[in-house]
């Protein structure tokens, strides 16, 4: 019985109940009520954002179905709906060398670290398109951005981001109190212009260790995620066409986009989120 059902690929005791009982039905498919409408609601997702796996899928659904004042879904269930209808997004086998990394690189709160980073979007015909963005590295808002595809990215910009970012967290010019800038080594953010700059806005500049992307792990899963939800989905001939889409890019990613460190609420949401309960707590 063993070398059948090692050959057939079936667990034994299998072999022996369909031996006992020859003429039960096998039973089907799981399968319930209403299975049909959301696989509908869930190809219509994926049609749209087929970088999205069944998590964000999950989040996605419940917040329409929470305007639409319908109950939510299970994550399980959408697993199950997604695998039916060839949905799931292939797993990532790729095993990466174990690295200790013993600090935290999310803030407690909004407003206490700020981080920034670069990335390029290469275009089909050739040019690239150069990048340069400051978040949060508690609510993983996108504050500021500049692109250029003339050149590098510059010390100019990167100060210009930096008052960006103090004019629209605290609407003046300089922070109420100090907040740390965390940044790599590249010469835009290392310039004594920026640093002094940064320190007239009363923010702390910190650098990364060298060789260590994962101090500023907040700004690599962002870079992650922009280039796989984003740059690839979309059409990339030149870097006009890139230019003219990143705007609408970073909106729907502040505004729409679940986040998994979130409890997949985009950023916004979850700002608009922290606000209220704020606004809930007795002085």
């Amino acid at each position: 019985m063993k070398a059948v059902s090692d050959t057939l690929g079936v667990a034994r005791s299998n072999l022996v109940e369909q031996l006992r009982h020859p003429d039960r039905p096998r039973r089907g498919p799981y399968a319930r009520a209403g299975d049909d409408e959301i696989i509908a609601e869930i190809r219509a997702i994926t049609d749209a954002r087929p970088t999205y796996g069944y998590r964000r899928v999950t989040a996605l659904l419940n917040r329409a179905r929470g305007r639409a004042g319908l109950p939510r879904l299970n994550h399980k269930r959408v697993f199950r709906l997604m695998r039916l209808a060839f949905l799931l997004l292939q797993p990532c086998t790729g095993r990466r060398a174990i690295r200790v990394h013993e600090g935290v690189v999310v803030a407690p709160a909004s407003n206490q670290r700020w981080a920034s980073d670069g990335f390029e979007i290469p275009c089909w015909n050739g040019e690239v398109v150069r990048i340069a963005f400051a978040i949060d590295t508690h609510d993983r808002e996108i504050m500021a951005w500049i692109a250029t595809s003339g050149g590098g990215i510059s010390g100019e910009m990167i100060r210009d981001i930096m008052l960006d970012c103090v004019e629209r967290r605290f609407d003046a010019l300089r922070a109420p109190h100090q907040v740390r800038w965390l940044a790599d080594n590249g010469s835009a953010y290392t310039a004594t212009e920026t640093v002094e700059f940064a320190t007239a806005l009363n923010l702390v500049a910190c650098f990364t260790p060298v060789r260590s992307p994962e101090s500023n792990g907040v700004c690599e899963a962002f870079v992650k995620t922009f280039k796989r939800d984003y740059a690839r989905v979309n059409p990339r001939p030149d870097a006009i066409s890139v230019l003219q889409r990143l705007g609408e890019c970073f909106e729907d990613y502040n505004t729409f986009h679940p986040h998994s460190g979130l409890r997949f609420q985009s950023p916004r949401e979850f700002i608009q989120q922290q606000s209220n309960q704020q606004a809930m707590c007795p002085v």
